[in-house]
């Protein structure tokens, strides 16, 4: 078994990432502060929902192949684990990095009422129970469902590359592939703009093109300057 990539870029060409029946043990040991801390966060904004998220209790690396066993938690455990991430829990996502016809990635911009209000990533969740076929996760049916319900574009068919990468930092892995549309980042963006504009509550502010390494928006999450570079250096 090789070394866990940390803070690079790497390849990967199979994901097997398995939805435990039991319990996180962090949320069992931690249940008391995760309400605690989960109440603090509804009294600062009471739109977050405390659906049914995954945490990580195994993740690992050998040749490619990247492994992991996860429960299902509390969105509460999520962001309470977020402040102290201790050994022993670790999250991952995954992330759909749309590149436009002119060579552009579009990336949004998250609503002021989520979690991550103002930051600026692929539009993407945290894997839900729902992502999970035969008790692995399915990677592209997650970031398919993310993209649709963010933006309201369907890239179920669209372009992708063969292989996925990951990008991993402070227990958070990312694993990204990249959907090649063909229309221009200008003519996705209004797309995007136009169904957060018909949308009831829209979960993003709007679309962020970033059209090359140098032009990094306000809010941009840690995580994406790595992929920023990697997409501009192929």
């Amino acid at each position: 078994m090789l070394a866990f990539p940390r803070n690079q870029v790497a390849p990967v060409s199979a994901v097997e990432v398995r939805l435990e029946p039991g319990p996180h043990p962090f949320e069992v040991e931690h249940a008391a502060a995760i309400e605690a801390s989960w109440q603090r966060e509804v009294a600062a904004n009471p739109a977050l929902f405390d659906g049914r998220v995954v945490l990580l209790s195994h993740i690992a690396y050998d040749r490619g192949r990247l492994a992991g066993r996860c429960h299902a938690v509390r969105y509460a455990t999520l962001l309470h684990w977020r402040h102290s991430r201790p050994p022993g829990a670790e999250h991952a996502f995954a992330h759909a990095a749309l590149v436009s016809g002119d060579g552009a990635l579009v990336a949004i911009r998250m609503g002021a009422h989520t979690a991550n209000a103002g930051k600026v990533y692929f539009a993407a969740g945290s894997f839900e129970p729902v992502d999970f076929r035969d008790g692995l996760v399915d990677i592209d049916a997650n970031m398919a469902r993310e993209v649709l319900e963010e933006t309201g574009l369907d890239i179920a068919a669209s372009p992708v590359d063969e292989t996925y990468h990951l990008y991993s930092q402070n227990a958070t892995t990312v694993i990204f592939r990249r959907y090649h549309l063909a229309e221009s980042a200008d003519a996705i963006a209004a797309r995007i703009s136009a169904f957060v504009a018909s949308e009831a509550e829209p979960e993003i502010e709007g679309p962020v093109i970033i059209r090359g390494p140098d032009d990094l928006p306000d809010g941009l999450m840690p995580h994406m300057r790595a992929i920023v570079d990697w997409h501009f250096g192929q």
